[in-house]
């Protein structure tokens, strides 16, 4: 089996029967999650019973895209198997959720290793990327064979983000479309116009529009995105299984 799973695709906070961001990747057995906003781990639980997964990234510390890494650490904390689960992210996400409960200490459960920076993950070459965001932002990308899955997380425009999608099968891209978003002098977020644009230019295969603000009308976002790109548009819907690596 060689999929990814949309967990949520709202951003800043969930919407009704909806959750924030996160991706169950999965790769001939292996499963590595993608962020564990709010509403997601039951999400992944009904996927992954017992929270059986073999790694986790989380690429930054705002709580639409972490918080729910901290129930995932208490279960393995009280009803684990005793292993520690990889987790792959930036030393901010530590700080911010080691502040629920400062007096257990994070690594007691997870084995920590920094984002940016290239890792070796089970059958993916790991490499993440810095990008303009709030606070340090990794993007992400998951390479196996020829096959590319590439996540913006949350990002402002940049060249970088041409390289980090580069003929990825799958480009995951912010697509918040906040309120004057565009005329902001320090810009932190895309549009779903330049979502497309930057997945044109990175020549992906696929764009999956996602981090979508509440409210907000993901139709509408998809024509905006079309304008730039010719290739598939998907939204992060809950529950949407998409196929990695059919050509």
């Amino acid at each position: 089996m060689r999929q990814m799973t949309v967990l949520g695709g709202c951003g800043a906070y969930p919407e009704p029967g909806r959750a924030c961001s996160g991706f169950l990747v999965e790769w001939d057995g292996f499963r590595l999650v993608l962020d564990l906003g709010y509403a997601t781990l039951p999400r992944l639980l009904a996927h992954c019973p017992d929270a059986v997964v073999d790694a986790v990234v989380i690429t930054h510390e705002h709580p639409d895209h972490c918080v729910d890494l901290h129930g995932l650490f208490r279960m393995l904390l009280y009803g684990g198997t005793g292993r520690r689960l990889p987790l792959y992210c930036p030393p901010g996400v530590l700080t911010r959720l080691g502040g629920l409960e400062p007096e257990v200490d994070l690594r007691a459960v997870f084995d920590v290793h920094e984002l940016p920076g290239t890792h070796q993950v089970g059958p993916f070459e790991l490499t993440g990327v810095l990008l303009p965001h709030y606070v340090p932002n990794a993007g992400v990308r998951l390479q196996a064979g020829r096959t590319v899955l590439a996540y913006t997380s949350d990002t402002g425009p940049d060249s970088a983000l041409a390289e980090l999608g580069r003929d990825a099968d799958l480009y995951i891209v912010d697509a918040t479309d906040r309120d004057g978003e565009e005329r902001r002098p320090q810009r932190n977020l895309l549009t779903s116009g330049e979502a497309g644009y930057w997945a044109g230019r990175a020549g992906a295969r696929r764009l999956m529009l996602s981090h979508f603000w509440p409210g907000n009308d993901r139709a509408a976002a998809v024509v905006a995105a079309r304008r730039a790109f010719g290739g598939e548009v998907l939204t992060a819907e809950e529950e949407l299984v998409v196929p990695l690596g059919v050509h």
